[in-house]
């Protein structure tokens, strides 16, 4: 039988090799800890582990989504349909009974870009379809206790129509403004 010998490595080369290898290690272990740190003027970021913010102390108001009338619903459209700059055309608002739908329409719009704000008070959503002729300019169900502000585009002259429908009672308001 025959057995095969690994060759020999001089010791030299082995002694070198251990002292590249332990260097590396050490230089490893060294630069572990480093790391680059600059000051661009913003504070540390925050802790993934704390809580998200509550304040127990306000709970929210369950009324204020319910539909309001008279002098309530007013103060609510001066809110919800601030002042604009620009010019405005139409303002339609009011009270939808639970599961109607109210037609109306705009008065003549010249040609032009307008900013064609929509809100709404309920516990559910209101949709709000608003056409040139038969084209749909916006068809949404918007989720009341925030405004929309969709621009639109009026090729010529035209009147809008304006349908808003709502499974719950709900106030609306919309404002056609040019831009």
């Amino acid at each position: 039988m025959h057995t095969v010998q690994a060759p020999r490595v001089p010791r030299r080369t082995a002694a070198a090799a251990a002292v590249v290898l332990s260097g590396v290690l050490a230089t490893g272990t060294a630069l572990s800890g480093c790391e680059y740190v600059y000051d661009d003027g913003r504070g540390p970021l925050p802790s993934a582990t704390a809580p998200p913010f509550t304040d127990a102390a306000l709970p929210q108001d369950p009324r204020r989504n319910l539909p309001v009338s008279g002098a309530e619903l007013d103060a609510w459209v001066e809110q919800v349909l601030p002042d604009t700059a620009g010019q405005v055309f139409h303002t339609g608002f009011g009270l939808l009974r639970a599961a109607t739908t109210r037609q109306e329409s705009t008065g003549h719009l010249p040609s032009g870009t307008y900013a064609l704000t929509l809100a709404c008070k309920s516990p559910r959503r209101v949709s709000f379809t608003v056409r040139d002729g038969e084209f749909a300019l916006v068809d949404l169900s918007l989720r009341c206790g925030t405004s929309r502000v969709n621009v639109i585009h009026v090729s010529e002259d035209s009147v809008l129509s304006v349908e808003v429908a709502a499974q719950s009672a709900a106030n609306f308001a919309y404002r056609v403004s040019r831009i």
